[in-house]
């Protein structure tokens, strides 16, 4: 799998997939946990993301399940040199049954929390979940600051943000000689949902035009959860969200059937196809639950795309 440098100084690398541990513990065993995290890294996977809070909402799980399971698996095969670990600190539970929040002490603890459950002593990347309007950004961007120059985290990322945010934050960081966020995660998917729709799911931020223009503007390094909408470009008949009803949807699907037919390919396929093929380049994350779905999804990322089939998914709108 190839590797792609993100923008900075300090060498991290990141596989042209990302793999999403967000059920590991929970709605996947460990067992099976571990095979897709072994299947990974032979086809030259490198990048995994999890988050101090994967998966509270699963009935049973508290949060932390997934990043314990990775730090088993890190433990078990010894393999925690040449990997990029990525993890997120603000939508865990707080004592008031709300998010948690940026406050710095937050983010000393919570860092603190995932280490120990990971069983390493810093993480590669470590983002601010969602947006907390209520800290200061002083003070949220002195705390994660302080998370690298601690030697705890390698670099800096932004997730669920709007682009003004993100830019308003990274030229405050940048003035005061903090580490900037370096790095974005943001729902994405060739699908797009109806413009002005709010996502059912708490806290999820579809990326925008702007954001993407931004991202590439400044070369940060975007990654895309949410990329293959739960298995619905399977079978899209049953499976769609409400919210993906309009026109433009069904446009999008027939031209996805043609590149699928033409190119012998799986529609998911040809999605992570063009999001990594894209402008800016997408890191698409993908969360599975077998290692035949993994397979399927290797195999999206090694598919070369024609200019003339992208051409075909990128003007039907």
């Amino acid at each position: 799998m190839r590797q792609r440098s993100m923008d900075n100084d300090i060498g991290i690398q990141v596989s042209t997939v990302c793999l999403g541990a967000m059920p590991f513990g929970t709605t996947v065993d460990e067992e099976t946990s571990f095979a897709i995290l072994d299947r990974f890294v032979e086809a030259g996977g490198t990048t995994i993301d999890t988050a101090n809070c994967y998966s509270f909402w699963v009935d049973g799980g508290s949060g932390g399940e997934s990043e314990t399971v990775l730090g088993r698996w890190l433990k078990d095969r010894g393999g925690r040199d040449g990997l990029t670990i990525a993890s997120k600190v603000g939508s865990g539970l707080g004592p008031d049954g709300q998010a948690e929040g940026l406050a710095p002490a937050v983010i000393q603890e919570q860092l603190e929390g995932t280490l120990r459950r990971l069983g390493t002593d810093h993480v590669d990347l470590y983002y601010a979940h969602r947006e907390d309007r209520t800290t200061p950004d002083e003070e949220t961007l002195a705390a994660f600051h302080r998370t690298v120059a601690d030697g705890k985290s390698r670099a800096l990322g932004a997730s669920n943000h709007a682009a003004w945010r993100i830019a308003e934050t990274r030229s405050l960081a940048e003035r005061r000689g903090w580490t900037p966020y370096t790095a974005v995660q943001q729902r994405y998917s060739y699908l797009q949902p109806r413009p002005k729709t709010t996502l059912p799911e708490g806290g999820h931020v579809h990326a925008s035009d702007e954001l993407l223009d931004y991202a590439g503007a400044h070369r940060l390094t975007f990654f895309a959860y949410t990329t293959l909408l739960w298995g619905a470009y399977s079978r899209p008949e049953e499976s769609l969200p409400e919210h993906y009803a309009h026109p433009g949807t069904e446009r999008r699907l027939r031209a996805l059937a043609k590149v699928s037919a033409e190119l012998d390919a799986t529609p998911s396929q040809v999605v992570l196809a063009w999001l990594t093929g894209g402008e800016p380049a997408v890191v698409p994350i993908v969360g599975v639950s077998s290692v035949a779905q993994l397979d399927e999804c290797l195999a999206g990322a090694e598919l070369e795309l024609p200019t003339e089939l992208r051409q075909v998914l990128d003007e039907a709108v």
